[in-house]
This record gives structure tokens, C-alpha cells and sequence, in this order.
């Protein structure tokens, strides 16, 4: 995988994951992050978490349940860095 493709997992309560997109563009996988973030089950609160990943499988984005986008930091928290998902 090249490091602008990019993949999508969904984190589910219970422990378990699935990606749901694998090796695209970015555009694609914004579109996906944003679908499964605001999806019934997110609002259910059957997924907890859901993440983007670059070619370097270094986490881009992340969504998390009950806090919204958690990386990057928005300006003014601390935190920074790549994360492994």
C-alpha cells in the first residue's frame, strides 16, 4: 500500500472491528469516515470508534463515541503524534 491510499476501520462495543474500506483515495475514505461517524449504529452507540489509517498504517483520523474527532488534537489540546490503530 502507497502512502496515499488510504484505509477505514469501525471499532464495535463489543471489541470486534471491520474495515470497511481498504487501500483507497482519500477522498473515498473522508467520505467513508464521515458515513460510518454519523451511521445509525454510531448513533446507537454500537460503534465506538472509527479510524483512518494512511499507507504507513499511521492513524490520520479518529472518531470516538461520546467525544467526536479525538485525533488530530484541535488546536488548543495537547496531544499529537502518529498512533498506531
Amino acid at each position: 500500500m502507497e502512502r496515499n491510499e488510504f484505509s477505514v476501520c469501525q471499532f464495535f462495543f463489543d471489541g470486534t472491528y471491520e474495515y470497511v474500506r481498504r487501500w483507497v483515495s482519500v477522498r473515498e475514505a473522508i467520505a467513508a469516515f464521515k458515513h460510518y461517524t454519523n451511521s445509525v449504529g454510531a448513533q446507537m452507540g454500537f460503534v465506538q470508534r472509527v479510524i483512518v489509517t494512511d499507507g504507513g498504517d499511521s492513524v490520520v483520523l479518529e472518531w470516538q463515541q461520546g467525544r467526536g474527532i479525538t485525533f488530530p488534537p484541535q488546536k488548543g489540546e495537547k496531544g499529537g503524534g502518529h498512533t498506531k490503530g
